[in-house]
């Protein structure tokens, strides 16, 4: 992980907040291309009901509808935390490359197990669980404290 991906990553938790502003859980995700350029930013959209109105799989439906299948394997999805399966899943069905996230799946689960959030109703598993070769980077560390608190505010107001 180097300069770049943390400042894509920055984006991601600016995005975050922008959901939890608005109501909604704290993630947010950004499509970078193979030349750097951002494509497509997104957070959730959860708050209405829909729980598949993740970013990620939101990136997946864009990608696979606006770019070449090189164009998206050399592309680079950055988001604020780790893929869901169902994410991951689409992610891997659509042929994305990279994947760089701030905060693990195992990570939000600690969180949200110390603030006695239920689990969710689908196994937290990590990315290459779903999707083997995927190229993953993760977690962010200079990011964590940042994370933890937007999820801390979501959860506990």
């Amino acid at each position: 992980m180097d300069d770049r991906d943390l400042l894509h990553l920055r984006r991601c938790v600016e995005l975050a907040a922008r959901a939890l502003e608005k109501g909604d859980q704290p993630f947010g995700s950004v499509l970078v291309s193979g030349r750097g350029a951002v494509l497509f930013e997104d957070h959730n959209h959860v708050a209405g009901g829909d729980h598949t109105r993740h970013p990620e799989f939101e990136i997946a439906r864009w990608a696979a509808a606006n770019m070449t299948p090189q164009e998206r394997a050399a592309a680079t999805v950055y988001t604020s935390g780790e893929h869901c399966p169902m994410c991951a899943a689409a992610h891997g069905w659509v042929g994305l490359g990279r994947i760089v996230y701030a905060a693990s799946s195992e990570q939000l689960g600690e969180w949200l197990g110390e603030l006695g959030v239920p689990a969710p109703p689908v196994a937290t598993l990590p990315i290459r669980a779903v999707v083997p070769d995927a190229v993953v980077d993760g977690p962010a560390p200079a990011l964590t404290a940042e994370i933890r608190a937007l999820h801390r505010r979501f959860h506990t107001g």
